[in-house]
């Protein structure tokens, strides 16, 4: 339990955080289980920004109206994600998400669940995969990011 941050059964998948700011994903079959298990062992339950489902945002089968892009960028930047890191990290993940989505056909909502699954994926073709041996600093890379703003009890 000492390793346990805090956790969110209401996410999608739902979430454990630990104290190194990674994000374990539970099914949602076990949300409430999850609950139970917060609320049994006093971990707290926390919502975070879902600054992944910003930064993907652009990837989904939708089309958002200027006011909306805006809205999502200024969300971005409340939660420590400029603009133009905000690009530059649509430009790294950009063609992998593009990838993957196309064939998910998510319109709704893609998260750091997703990009984690889209980066070994044999959906998508190979050269767009994140290879093996860097995967570790991609998912770490990607959960600090995750993280923002670091939210701790």
């Amino acid at each position: 339990m000492a390793d346990v941050r805090d956790a969110d059964p209401a996410a999608s998948p739902p979430e454990v955080r630990t104290v190194r700011g990674e994000t374990v994903f539970l099914s949602a079959q076990d949300a409430a289980e999850l609950e139970r298990f917060c609320a049994g062992h006093r971990i707290p339950v926390r919502r975070r920004p879902d600054v992944w489902g910003d930064l993907l945002e652009p990837f989904l089968d939708t089309a958002f109206e200027a006011r909306h892009e805006a809205e999502t960028l200024d969300r971005l930047a409340r939660n420590g994600i400029g603009s133009a890191e905000a690009a530059r990290i649509r430009e790294r993940v950009g063609p992998l998400m593009a990838a993957y989505n196309g064939v998910h056909w998510d319109w709704c909502h893609l998260g750091l669940a997703d990009l984690l699954d889209a980066a070994g994926s044999d959906l998508v073709p190979e050269g767009l995969r994140v290879p093996p041996h860097d995967r570790a600093a991609f998912r770490a890379w990607a959960m600090e990011i995750a993280d923002r703003p670091v939210a701790r009890p």
